[in-house]
């Protein structure tokens, strides 16, 4: 499975150079529907899952919400913006509670802590950002020995996961108890592929049958929820908890909120702190989540149906191919014809048109990532910068 390495993308393309670029960027930002207004002169960007703001823009934000209505700090997490924005996680994901986490990794590590209690066992996706991304912490930190299935897939099945946990007693002399199972959707090193409804539904009615509690990884459950048409409070009902990352389409510069019934998430509090996770004020992330929850799935709906719109343009055009992935949300595959010169088109969009997108690989193929900046432009402003980009 290909994917784009987020840390290096900004390395190898001209978009380290941006910041210097928009100053002299014309006005392009239109207000988005329901909800904030684009930042001036913001461009169009075919990659992640939603704005990421500069200092300056996050601090216009800001000023907006409070000149509306008074930003009210919290106090080590409690109180304020954070705790209105817990409350309506906990409304959205239809959990008895929500908690405000410093970032997704400690809320996947401290959730499946819990649920697991004394149990050893975690069955994770061999993909999964947990496995795979969170440096062995359940390992080295919580004692957890993680069980991964299905590699190279998004995910495993649940007749994958029974075969597994039922063929243990013939595979092991000793027993030990299996604490948790863990399900990422959707999953970002399967370039944002969702797991199917009807095997979430398997594995969360198995799991239940086995009183085996389950965990889901829902940093951009939006995107799936968006591309699906599934609600989020259903995705979550399948799950005991679940994680939402506040920064990947948010706009927040970190965070995270956990999400649970209330005996799972009263235990939390102590365990951040013992992890060095309880910071004096986390208000400038709650705020800012708070400001672009609203409107935030009409505004994704919005980007869908733009997206789709500029992508069957550019599928008219010669030499252009734009493809969507099975089972697949925000991330489309883009092929150029072999005569055309991908990295001079790639750069002209940016320089001229203030349209972003990943460079194109040695067979002139990357991937485009629909978010909420497609609302930046309209969409024959964006057809048309692409055909004269090829012109």
């Amino acid at each position: 499975m290909s994917s784009i390495n987020r840390r290096n993308f900004l390395k190898s393309t001209s978009l380290a150079a941006l910041p210097s670029l928009l100053p002299l960027a014309p006005a392009l930002a239109a207000p988005l529907t329901n909800g904030p207004a684009a930042p001036t002169g913001a461009p169009v960007k075919f990659f992640g899952d939603g704005e990421m703001f500069s200092p300056g823009d996050y601090l216009q934000q800001l000023q907006q919400v409070q000149s509306a209505t008074v930003i009210v700090p919290d106090r080590y997490g409690n109180g304020g913006a954070v705790e209105a924005l817990e409350k309506q996680f906990a409304a959205i994901t239809g959990k008895e509670k929500a908690i405000y986490m410093p970032s997704g990794t400690l809320a996947n590590q401290l959730a499946v802590a819990v649920l697991s209690g004394g149990n050893t066992k975690v069955f994770v996706p061999d993909e999964s950002h947990y496995f795979r991304d969170e440096a062995d912490a359940a390992q080295s930190v919580f004692q957890k020995r993680l069980m991964p299935l299905a590699k190279g897939q998004a995910c495993f099945t649940a007749q994958q996961l029974q075969s597994s946990i039922e063929g243990l007693p013939q595979e092991e002399v000793f027993s030990s108890g299996i604490g948790a199972v863990l399900v990422e959707n959707p999953v970002r090193r399967a370039d944002g592929r969702m797991v199917p409804l009807e095997e979430i539904k398997k594995i969360s009615a198995y799991c239940r049958s086995k009183n085996i509690k389950l965990h889901l990884d829902g940093a951009r459950i939006y995107m799936a929820s968006a591309w699906s048409g599934v609600s989020i409070k259903e995705y979550a009902s399948y799950f005991d908890t679940v994680y939402i990352s506040l920064y990947k389409y948010l706009g927040a510069s970190g965070g995270a909120i956990l999400c649970g019934d209330k005996i799972v998430i009263d235990q939390m509090p102590h365990l951040i702190k013992i992890h060095g996770g309880n910071m004096y004020g986390n208000w400038l992330n709650a705020a800012m989540a708070l400001h672009r929850l609203e409107g935030t799935e009409s505004r994704l709906q919005e980007a869908i149906k733009r997206a789709n719109t500029v992508f069957a343009a550019l599928n008219k055009m010669k030499g252009v191919k734009v493809s969507a992935l099975d089972n697949g949300t925000n991330i489309y595959n883009l092929t150029l014809a072999k005569e055309i010169d991908g990295k001079k088109f790639q750069e002209t969009l940016n320089k001229q048109y203030h349209i972003l997108m990943p460079p194109p690989n040695k067979d002139n193929q990357t991937k485009l990532s629909v978010n909420e900046t497609l609302l930046y432009q309209d969409t024959d402003t964006i057809i048309n910068a692409f055909k004269n980009c090829l012109s």
